[in-house]
């Protein structure tokens, strides 16, 4: 008999209640410990999942130190990601953060080198990689595409007009806006699915705050190692959920399309310009279970702190991009960055 899998979960405004749901839907799984800094979000999760009084912590820390846990899911403001992830891997408890993973490139850095040394698992939520349609795009690039020349990548939502005045737009807690919200899914989408090496970008932005923290619409051109070249749009101020994924090679290319937030459709084209459903097959599965599957079965992460490294790199890049007016080059170098005198 397998024991069971203790989670706790850290983040329970917003994502972090969904996440402990599909903990709890997986057979020998158990949410027994939550914390957040409102007694509200405590209360109440607490009540759902049946944790005792003794295990609802205000603190995150309190939490790894007070309760017997297999692994941790965090769901909190993005700014916090960081300190909280190493305390779980400084504890040894494999880990679940919510995407982005970090806002602060130095950080993102650190989370690579500590997790690839550290016997505890660090998974980031990056759902994509959870998807048949992703999976199978990038498990056919080399037959299907070859070489990967031009990419083509954007999401469009009312994202503006539903976070003004949460900690989303608020840039101490979230790191920035709209690219950093949503638009982190479709860059990790973009750079998993090719695994292609950005080497520079040029971005413009529309800001919704004086300070230009907070985008609202971002407009990237992204240049890659192998000489391919990538336009990504991201708008937070459109009135509906549109997604889209093109990469084409010299073989062909292949085309992800949803709406909403249902599952995506996926179809290649070959070089004679027929259009062929994806053959791809199986479910979706949820971030819950896959982290579930992570900590019995002790296997790599389906999105690990490299993944989450290079949009970190590709984010923080266009940022100081769209500020300065000129290109600037993605560093992905794990060592830490040394200044000179």
């Amino acid at each position: 008999m397998v024991d069971t899998i203790r989670i706790g979960v850290t983040g329970l405004g917003g994502l972090g209640t969904p996440l402990a749901r599909e903990v709890e839907a997986v057979d020998g799984a158990e949410v027994v410990a939550v914390a957040d800094v409102s007694d509200e979000n405590r209360r109440s999760a607490a009540e759902e999942f049946g944790v005792p009084d003794r295990h609802r912590y205000e603190s995150h820390e309190a939490m790894l130190d007070g309760a017997d846990l297999d692994g941790v899911a965090i769901a909190t403001p993005h700014t916090l990601h960081y300190e909280q992830v190493v305390a779980a891997l400084e504890r040894g408890i494999d880990t679940l953060c919510e995407k982005p993973l970090c806002v602060d490139l130095d950080h993102a850095r650190d989370l690579v080198r500590r997790s690839e040394a550290s016997d505890a698992a660090l998974m980031v939520g990056y759902q994509r990689h959870l998807s048949p349609a992703f999976r199978r795009a990038r498990e056919a690039l080399d037959e299907r595409v070859g070489d990967p020349q031009f990419l083509s990548a954007s999401i469009t939502q009312d994202w503006i007009t539903h976070q003004r005045g949460t900690w989303r737009t608020n840039p101490d807690l979230s790191g920035g806006g709209q690219l950093y919200d949503t638009g982190s899914h479709v860059l990790d989408a973009l750079l998993w699915t090719t695994g292609l090496s950005p080497v520079s970008v040029s971005a413009q932005m529309q800001f919704d705050d004086d300070a230009e923290r907070v985008d609202k619409q971002a407009a990237l051109d992204v240049a890659f190692e192998n000489g391919a070249v990538a336009s990504v749009g991201v708008s937070g101020d459109a009135p509906v959920v549109r997604e889209h994924l093109d990469v084409w090679g010299e073989n062909g290319g292949f085309r992800v399309r949803g709406s909403d937030w249902g599952e995506r459709d996926l179809a290649f084209v070959d070089g004679e310009n027929r259009e062929h459903a994806s053959d791809h097959d199986g479910e979706y599965r949820d971030k819950g279970r896959a982290f579930v599957d992570v900590i019995r079965e002790g296997a790599e992460p389906p999105a690990t702190a490299r993944d989450a490294l290079k949009v970190t790199a590709v984010t923080e890049a266009a940022y100081e991009s769209a500020r300065s007016g000129r290109r600037v080059e993605v560093d992905l170098r794990t060592e830490p960055r040394v200044e000179a005198d």
